[in-house]
C-alpha cells in the first residue's frame, strides 16, 4: 500500500507540476514585459530618475510639465500628427478606391497585381531610402511634410490594399444589388453600404496607417531636414546625449506623452473592430 501511495503521490506531483509550469513561464515573460513600462512611469515621475528600477522619493510632475510645455516638443508633436493623420486619412481613402475594383470585378490581370502587392509588403524600407532620397533631391522635394505624407502613403499602401480587400471581400455583393435595384449609384452605395459595414476594417487599416507613421524614424530623419518639422520620432534622440547627460526623467515622460495619441486611437477604433463581419443573415430576405 505505501508503494501505491507513493506511486500515487509522484503522479500527483508530476501533474501539479505540468499544470503550473507554463504559467510560471508566462509569468516570468509578463514580468520581463512589465518592468521597462514600470521603469517609465516612475522614471517619470522622479526628478531624479536613473536607468534602476525605484520608487521615486518624492513624486512630482516636474518631467510632464517641461515636456508639454517646451516649444520644440510642441512643435515636433505637431509635426507627427500632420504625418501619420496625413498618412492614414490617404491611404484609407486610396485603399479603399484600389481594393473595391480589385473585389468586385474579375480584372485579366488581377492574380498578377495582387502577387506584386504582396511582393511590394516584403521590401523593407532601408532598401529604397537612397533612390527615394535621390528622387526627392532631383526633384526638390526634401524638407517637406506634404511630399514626405505622400511617400509614406505609398509605402503604406501595399499591405493596406491587401488588408482592405481582404475586407471588403466579406462585404456580401447581394447588398450591393439590391442597392442597385432600387436606383443607386455605384458611389451612393459605397457611401451608404460598402462604407458602414467596412467601419472594422477601415479602422484597422488607418490605425495600422497611423501607428506606422507615427512609429517611423528613418523616413522623416533622411527626407526632413529642418528642425522645425521633424516629428517627435526623430527629436526623442535629443535626450540621449544632449549635453553629455541622458535625461531619464523627461526622456520617461515623453515616451508616456508620445503613446497617447496611438492608445487613444486604437481605444477608440477598438468598438468598431470588435464588432467584426458577422453579416449572418444581412443578405436573406
Amino acid at each position: 500500500m505505501s508503494s501505491l501511495n507513493l506511486g500515487k503521490r509522484r503522479r500527483m506531483n508530476r501533474f501539479v507540476v505540468a499544470r503550473t509550469l507554463p504559467y510560471i513561464i508566462l509569468s516570468l515573460i509578463g514580468m520581463l514585459f512589465l518592468l521597462p513600462l514600470l521603469w517609465l512611469l516612475f522614471a517619470s515621475l522622479d526628478q531624479n530618475a536613473t536607468l534602476a528600477l525605484k520608487l521615486p522619493s518624492a513624486f512630482t510632475l516636474d518631467n510632464y510639465v517641461s515636456t508639454v510645455t517646451n516649444t520644440d516638443n510642441q512643435k515636433s508633436f505637431g509635426n507627427g500628427l500632420i504625418l501619420a493623420v496625413g498618412q492614414a486619412l490617404l491611404v484609407v481613402v486610396v485603399a479603399g478606391l484600389a481594393s473595391y475594383p480589385l473585389s468586385r470585378y474579375q480584372l485579366k490581370y488581377k492574380r498578377s497585381f495582387m502577387y506584386i502587392i504582396l511582393f511590394a509588403t516584403g521590401l523593407p524600407i532601408t532598401a529604397v531610402m537612397v533612390p527615394v532620397y535621390q528622387f526627392f533631391i532631383y526633384f526638390r522635394m526634401q524638407d517637406s511634410l506634404f511630399f514626405t505624407v505622400l511617400f509614406l502613403t505609398a509605402s503604406a499602401l501595399p499591405y493596406s490594399i491587401w488588408m482592405m480587400k481582404n475586407f471588403m471581400d466579406s462585404v456580401p455583393l447581394e447588398l450591393e444589388e439590391a442597392a442597385w435595384v432600387d436606383g443607386a449609384s455605384i458611389w451612393t452605395t459605397l457611401r451608404l453600404v460598402i462604407v458602414p459595414l467596412m467601419l472594422p476594417g477601415i479602422f484597422t487599416v488607418g490605425i495600422f496607417a497611423f501607428a506606422g507613421s507615427w512609429g517611423n524614424f528613418l523616413v522623416p530623419f533622411i527626407l526632413l531636414q529642418s528642425p522645425e518639422k521633424l516629428p517627435a520620432a526623430v527629436t526623442i534622440y535629443q535626450y540621449f546625449g544632449q549635453n553629455g547627460l541622458v535625461q531619464y526623467g523627461t526622456l520617461a515622460s515623453f515616451s508616456i506623452i508620445y503613446t497617447i495619441p496611438a492608445v487613444a486611437l486604437y481605444i477608440i477604433g477598438q468598438r468598431y473592430m470588435s464588432q467584426g463581419f458577422s453579416f449572418g443573415g444581412a443578405n436573406k430576405g
